[in-house]
């Protein structure tokens, strides 16, 4: 899985927004509000960050629409599962690794783990 640059991340953090499918003019907007510029990224810059982003296979583009709409190809969800399962594969000694995750999360996500455990084994 690619890393991701600040822009491409603040672009995939719009798109999961979004939740739907949505233009580079739409996108450059959300990012100037979410900075609290007024103006944005240039669209020319915003239409290069998605291009990159679809050749790393995160964004989808639906080319019969005009102008094209763009989505998420993958939940945020999924993206960071992902990267959780990079940084575990990287990792020369996994067990602990996990150990030492498990022991940082707190009671309330502790139980969701156990929770998801069990269903897994069911």
């Amino acid at each position: 899985m690619a890393n991701l640059g600040e822009l491409e991340r603040a672009v995939m953090d719009a798109l999961w927004n979004f939740g739907a499918p949505t233009t580079a003019n739409e996108l450059r907007d959300k990012l100037a509000a979410s900075r609290g510029e007024g103006k944005g990224p240039a669209i020319t810059t915003v239409l290069t960050v998605l291009s990159r982003l679809e050749q790393k296979g995160f964004v989808e583009r639906d080319r019969e629409a005009r102008p094209h709409l763009y989505s998420a190809s993958l939940s945020r969800a999924n993206h960071v599962a992902d990267l959780m399962h990079e940084v575990l594969e990287s990792s020369s000694d996994r067990n602990a690794a996990l150990a030492h995750f498990v022991g940082s999360v707190d009671e309330t996500e502790a139980e969701t783990l156990r929770l998801l455990l069990a269903a897994r084994t069911q």
